[in-house]
């Protein structure tokens, strides 16, 4: 069975050899992610560079994810580059600081947190494992006692409980950075800690300003780790391509159990709106040591495929961990597993839909009538990838395979559930173009004398949106 869910995996040392990250790409990543919060300008171009080389090599569409650091809502530096904080004792935040931190306090990256919080605020430092109440602000310096205790290294993240820190989503950083991801023409672009759609819209015009050289336009795709996102969430997807769950600073925000609820509303909410969604953080955690995941891990992977996720995500398993291939290995296998298990009901889903635009009509169409003709496959040949973008909304057991002339496109739909993309030359001619599409997937193995597809396409031939004939076929 051909696995619909897609993987991201980050590029780090582990996994910046050649060699590895050509097992990676053949194990199954689709999607490789450019982590922004470290490594120089030079490191990720390098890396991009390496990507194109190997992806090239395999033979498969692979896109690319910078992923832009956002604020540095972090403590400072130790003069031990670490301490260990008990329950009960003061700790002071200072944003005046500028020796290095002990076991009293610590400088701050973030300097607006004093104008940020108040005595009575809860602060969760380092992912929530340390937890902080306010007790007073006194000019720069915050001023706190531990309520649970632990091992505080350098330039630890803080959250506040609930919600409320001021930091914008763009920094000049990240402003530096668009324009790094666009020398290399990344496929998306991921937003940190977007709190509102101009958030989004900012970062995309920022982009298309810096890609404009290449004529290149990158997915926006927003990284929901905010509380006051939340109730923002529809006017980001709107703002956006897609998103993210990100479900580490999400759930420190608003706490862990809040988090499987909020991740199945916005997956939904992202199909319905005709956007992706990725699901991160912690996927399988385990395996940054342990050759094999855990029971619990499994699961968590086959919730979000059963969700409905486009695609599941990997960190610090295949950045820094021992096993990255093992990973994607593992990954990979659970999804197909889910996918087998996944129940799909397209008829509903189709009465429930309501479109306007003649291209989103001919998708719907050829989803129900290969549903119900049995077709072994569905083509597309798209210039955007977007009839398949649509397709992809709903669940059907029938593979959608995207015919495009655009590089750009074709590696874009490598993160659409369910769909393969092939480049294939442009026609002006309908026919020609009908044939040869046919041919290619002969040729792969796809399809063989006697099967039926389905096919859509535009005319006149090779211009975006303009997707208006489908056609049932029977290979002769």
């Amino acid at each position: 069975m051909t696995r619909h869910t897609k993987i991201v995996a980050t590029l780090g040392p582990a996994s910046s050899d050649p060699a590895v990250l050509e097992r990676m790409i053949r194990a199954g990543v689709d999607v490789v992610r450019l982590n922004f919060s470290h490594g120089k300008a030079q490191d990720h171009i390098d890396r991009a560079a390496l990507v194109r080389e190997v992806a090239e090599r395999v033979g498969k569409p692979v896109a690319i994810m910078a992923d832009l650091q956002g604020p540095k809502i972090r403590v400072g530096k130790f003069a031990e580059g670490r301490v260990m904080l008990e329950n009960g004792q003061p700790f002071v935040l200072d944003g005046g600081r500028t020796e290095l931190g002990d076991l009293h306090g610590v400088g701050l990256d973030y300097k607006e947190l004093p104008r940020d919080v108040k005595p009575g605020d809860t602060l969760l430092l380092n992912d929530g494992l340390i937890v902080m109440t306010v007790d007073a602000v006194r000019g720069d310096a915050v001023h706190t006692t531990v309520k649970v205790g632990g091992e505080l290294s350098n330039n630890k993240g803080i959250n506040k409980q609930g919600g409320g820190l001021t930091a914008p989503a763009l920094t000049a950083k990240d402003m530096e950075d668009i324009r790094t991801a666009m020398s290399f023409q990344c496929e998306y672009v991921a937003v940190s800690f977007p709190k509102s759609a101009t958030d989004m819209e900012m970062a995309r015009q920022l982009a298309n300003v810096a890609g404009e050289p290449w004529r290149h336009k990158p997915g926006m795709i927003a990284k929901i780790e905010r509380t006051e996102a939340i109730p923002q969430l529809e006017a980001i997807l709107k703002a956006s391509d897609g998103i993210m769950v990100a479900r580490g600073d999400l759930a420190v925000e608003v706490g862990n159990a809040a988090v499987p609820a909020l991740q199945k509303k916005m997956i939904r909410m992202a199909r319905e709106m005709d956007k992706v969604a990725i699901t991160a953080t912690q996927m399988m955690e385990s395996m940054i040591q342990n050759p094999v995941p855990t029971r619990a891990e499994v699961s968590d992977v086959a919730n979000a495929v059963l969700d409905g996720t486009d695609a599941v995500m990997l960190s610090a398993e295949t950045a820094a961990g021992k096993y990255p291939v093992e990973t994607i290995e593992q990954m990979a296998a659970i999804a197909i597993a889910a996918e087998r298990a996944e129940e799909t009901h397209p008829d509903t889903d189709f009465t429930l839909k309501q479109v306007a635009r003649i291209d989103q009509a001919i998708a719907m169409g050829a989803l129900f009538t290969a549903h119900h003709l049995g077709c072994k496959a569905i083509l597309a040949l798209t210039e955007s990838g977007s009839t398949t973008l649509w397709m992809s909304r709903y669940r059907i057991d029938v593979p959608i395979y995207g015919l495009t002339s655009q590089p750009l496109s074709q590696r874009k739909m490598a993160l659409y559930r369910n769909v393969r993309s092939i480049l294939m030359p442009k026609h002006d001619d309908r026919d020609v173009a009908l044939k040869e599409a046919e041919a290619l997937l002969v040729a792969r193995g796809v399809l063989k004398p006697g099967d039926t597809y389905a096919i859509t396409c535009g005319e006149p031939m090779g211009y975006p949106g303009g997707t208006n004939m489908l056609k049932v076929c029977r290979v002769g």
